[in-house]
């Protein structure tokens, strides 16, 4: 097993650019299910995820191809409707292929979801949406069994919270069902948008992209496309952290701004600078005493759906706010049991204390933090304490770094190009 050792205490200075979005690869990989033929994916970033995911689609007929950061998909015959255990376990994205099969199949049998362990992430938004939609549903011996009797039919399906996976395998079984499927409190995610994009592209009728009330009229039947996954999102944000903990000053490109905006505000506050262009930023933080490093101001944080704040960044954020100056309060109001990093955070010196779905922070400021061996517990808090130790003085080992190869591509070689000091070992 890899670990990573990171010698802290370096700015970093340099230009990173930006993968295709994990979170919007996986339901697009799924989509490919949806139409005979041979569909085209650009800018699909190579991770432990998505690697898996087109195991998934092998397993059930579909053939592939990569050439660098282009996916090619053959569709035509598929031959299986399991998503096993031995996969699913490892990736909680693999639900996402029940909409798809549903869809073609109108049978789909698939594996409770595994992936990060933050907390319950329950599946019910997705079979309660299916159920509006004709198909029966059951569990047996750990697997959900979908089935629907003929060609679904539309219907108003409404979600008490914004499920991201929930709206997008509704909205792939929907898509064909027959007749007008309305789903309201629909989750408004950038990834769901690139979703609808190749939908519509595969001949789909949906109204309402980046609203919370989406229409789909459905078709008879769809096509093979081209698309291509928008900018990580959440990868942006993680490198925009890094560059307030650490100091210096980090272009970072292939981004897009807008979707970052929740983030930008929040650092802005702290002090930091922040520069945006078309498709890039530059995040630097100003010189105190001839160094870049500074003082960073303690700002409150709430988790919410888009355009919230991500909870996919709440624990670097942590780690930042770590160094501040004064109390910071993070609430997390997405998924519960997500403070599984502050054990690790504290074995560093932070201060941080949880109070039910709060994070009470008491920044210790700049320079505190003390290299120490840490262990991942998922995939954004692993990056955390990537963070923690790129900022810490002395010596950081981060062990169990196959969470953070589910998410990052090429995060060591990225971060070596701004100046980091950082490789990756076995352990």
């Amino acid at each position: 097993m890899d670990k990573l050792v990171i010698e802290g205490g370096f700015p970093l200075y340099g230009t990173v650019g930006i993968s295709g979005a994990k979170n919007a690869a996986l339901p697009l990989l799924a989509a490919t299910l949806l139409a005979p033929g041979v569909h085209t994916l650009h800018n699909v970033p190579d991770l432990r995820d998505t690697r898996t995911m087109l195991k998934l689609l092998e397993i059930l007929g579909a053939r592939w191809e990569r050439a660098g950061h282009t996916v090619r998909i053959n569709s035509d015959h598929l031959t299986g409707v399991e998503a096993p255990y031995d996969l699913v376990k490892t990736m909680r994205a693999s639900v996402l292929v029940l909409g798809p099969l549903l869809a073609r199949s109108g049978f789909a049998r698939v594996s409770l979801p595994g992936g990060c362990a933050i907390g319950a992430r329950p599946i019910n938004y997705h079979l309660q949406g299916f159920e509006k939609l004709g198909v029966t549903t059951h569990l047996e011996q750990g697997y959900v069994e979908a089935r629907g009797e003929g060609r679904m039919r539309g219907n108003t399906i409404y979600f008490d919270i914004p499920s991201v996976t929930g709206t997008e395998n509704v909205l792939m079984a929907s898509v064909v069902a027959r007749g007008e499927t309305v789903i309201k409190n629909a989750a408004k995610e950038p990834e769901v948008g690139n979703l609808i994009d190749m939908l519509v592209a595969m001949g789909a009728e949906i109204e309402g992209k980046d609203t919370d009330r989406l229409v789909v009229q459905g078709v008879d039947r769809l096509h093979a496309t081209e698309s291509a996954i928008i900018p990580d999102r959440i990868e942006t944000g993680t490198y925009m952290i890094a560059v307030a903990a650490t100091g210096g000053c980090m272009t970072i490109t292939d981004c897009i701004p807008a979707h970052v905006s929740a983030l930008t505000e929040k650092l802005l506050l702290c002090g930091v600078e922040i520069e945006a262009g078309a498709t890039s930023l530059t995040v630097s933080c100003p010189e105190i005493g001839g160094r870049s490093l500074c003082r960073l101001r303690s700002v409150d944080i709430t988790t919410l759906p888009y355009p919230g704040f991500p909870t996919d960044l709440q624990a670097q954020f942590m780690a930042l706010m770590v160094q501040g100056d004064g109390t910071s309060i993070i609430h997390e109001t997405i998924f519960e049991n997500r403070f599984m990093h502050v054990a690790e955070l504290k074995r560093m010196g932070a201060d941080i204390a949880i109070e039910g779905s709060r994070a009470v922070v008491r920044g210790i400021g700049r320079d505190k933090l003390c290299g120490a061996p840490v262990m991942a517990t998922d995939l954004r808090a692993s990056a955390s304490l990537v963070i923690a130790g790129l900022s810490a003085s002395d010596t950081t080992e981060v062990s169990r770094i196959y969470h953070l190869e589910r998410g990052y591509e090429n995060m060591v070689e990225k971060l070596q190009g701004v100046g980091a000091k950082v490789n990756k070992v076995k352990a």
